[in-house]
């Protein structure tokens, strides 16, 4: 860090109908400074780093990069001025390859072949080595950040602002990406970082500013405070770490045995003959990086994807070649990883949405004929309950943000009270209190006696509720072990595709 202010925010402020979302919002970024941006669902963190690249105008406010005033009309203007953004949902054409997909985000492309040049030198020096030619569709989650990053590079950005950059990263591909960042601040880069995993904030970031309802509640060293304390900062409140009730696990509930079947997708992974089974009132955590198989492995267990009849058991009955609908009055509920277009319908309101779901178990059709006054209660219920921040049930779901359509899909599941749930992702973009509290939900529907499964690229997530751990690899499933006594290295070894690996193996792995 220089000391320099590369980037001043000075009493910046936004209004959308109904919601301030900035509110006399001002901080400051040095030069080569890791700068982290906090604070719960809603508080406004996309909103500001919108008007920052150009996305959004302010209302009121100015903002100073490198002491002249600064106010990009569009996001082409915020890369001349030097502001590049990695976005948490990757922009990138999978039948591309990696070249011609850097080329289409640049404003003045070179020529390819030269172009191809530079990725290569670029990225193998910032430690994030591409091949140019290989088509995106066949990369690895890690490795499609690594081309949005690298375009982003190729620019020379002077601020570099990520958003939610780990969602997607093994353990260790998250220490490469954060010596790549540190190596960026050593150069004088600065970087706007965006995450609720409180843990990475501490480890890399210089200083950190907090919204809470659009409004700054303070500014910190996060070196010098707790993960806890930073959360607590957020939300207002003090937190609570999920606690299980205590219960004993009955007889198996969802029994999966042989099941292979073939993605829909062009892009998708295969299951290989992966099987498991789940007791009532445990959890089971399957773990994986992104694109190993985890959306076919929830559309099987969904119905989404027919299998053989017996494939799929509940209670010991085959279900596998019935589809969702029958699925629920079974008893099973589900929750995909993608909130808009397969959790929710974009352009349908909250209490279209409840009924998508919830139609089936809590009895919202009566005679071919829709009971709008039980659907409304179900979705003021789940809005309630979760704490959806939104002006009300008639909100088309695109309206909001990403954290408060994700309480809202978990909160339409759980609250139908399932006999087994299973979910992709359940705490992903939320903050650290919406977290705590869906992961208290499933742990109650667990006590309860459900069986629960969750699927998650966050490994602490798995280790903090998970009585049993299972690795996702290339369509395969690793043998569930215990979670007490895991460690990271043995998850890591599981994460990287060692489908053998038995109990006692798991437990003595690097010992």
């Amino acid at each position: 860090m220089t000391g320099d202010t590369l980037l001043s925010v000075e009493g910046i402020g936004k209004s959308y109908p109904g919601v301030r979302a900035n509110d006399d919002v001002s901080f400051r970024i040095g030069a080569g400074e890791v700068h982290a941006l906090l604070g719960e669902n809603g508080a406004g963190k996309s909103t500001l780093v919108k008007m920052i690249y150009g996305l959004v105008k302010p209302d009121v406010g100015r903002m100073m990069l490198r002491g002249k005033a600064y106010a990009p009309a569009e996001p082409r203007a915020a890369r001349s001025s030097g502001v590049a953004m990695v976005f948490q949902h990757f922009s990138l054409f999978e039948a591309l390859n990696v070249a011609e997909n850097v080329a289409l985000g640049m404003d003045n492309p070179p020529p390819m072949r030269e172009l191809s040049g530079r990725i290569r030198e670029v990225s193998e020096g910032y430690g994030l080595p591409l091949d140019p030619a290989r088509l995106v569709g066949d990369l690895s989650a890690g490795e499609r950040q690594r081309v949005e990053i690298v375009r982003c590079l190729l620019q020379s950005p002077k601020l570099f602002i990520m958003d939610e950059p780990t969602s997607v990263l093994t353990p260790q591909e998250v220490e490469i990406l954060f010596r790549t960042l540190r190596q960026l601040a050593a150069e004088g880069t600065s970087i706007l970082y965006i995450s609720h995993k409180l843990e990475e904030i501490r480890a890399l970031c210089d200083a950190a500013t907090i919204l809470r309802r659009g409004k700054v509640v303070g500014s910190l060293v996060p070196k010098d405070v707790s993960a806890r304390e930073m959360a607590e900062m957020m939300v207002g409140a003090t937190l609570n770490a999920p606690a299980r009730a205590a219960g004993k696990q009955g007889p198996v509930a969802l029994r999966v045995t042989g099941l292979s079947v073939p993605s829909p997708s062009a892009f998708g992974t295969s299951l290989k003959d992966v099987g498991f089974e789940v007791r009532q009132g445990e959890v089971l955590g399957i773990g994986g990086v992104a694109g190993n198989g985890q959306d076919e492995l929830l559309a099987a267990l969904s119905g989404e994807i027919r299998t053989g009849r017996d494939v799929v058991q509940v209670h010991g009955r085959g279900i596998g070649d019935v589809g969702p609908n029958e699925r629920r009055r079974d008893g099973i509920c589900t929750a995909p990883e993608e909130r808009l277009g397969h959790a929710a319908a974009p352009d349908m309101s909250l209490m279209e949405n409840a009924l998508l779901s919830g139609s089936v178990r809590k009895h919202l059709t009566k005679k071919g004929f829709i009971d709008w006054h039980g659907t409304r209660a179900f979705a003021e219920e789940v809005v309630k309950t979760f704490d959806v921040r939104t002006p009300g049930i008639g909100t088309a779901a695109r309206a909001l943000s990403g954290g408060n359509l994700q309480k809202f899909v978990l909160g339409r599941e759980i609250l139908q009270e399932p006999e087994i749930i299973i979910v992709n992702q359940p705490t992903w973009g939320v903050d650290a209190a919406a977290a705590a509290f869906i992961r208290q939900r499933l742990l109650d529907r667990a006590a309860a006696g459900a069986a629960v499964v969750v699927i998650s690229q966050d490994i602490d997530e798995i280790m903090e509720i998970a009585d049993r751990f299972a690795a996702l690899n290339e369509g395969r499933l690793s043998e569930p072990v215990p979670t007490q006594g895991l460690t990271i290295d043995q998850i890591g070894l599981m994460l990287g595709g060692a489908h053998g690996m038995h109990e006692a193996e798991a437990h003595h792995a690097g010992a």
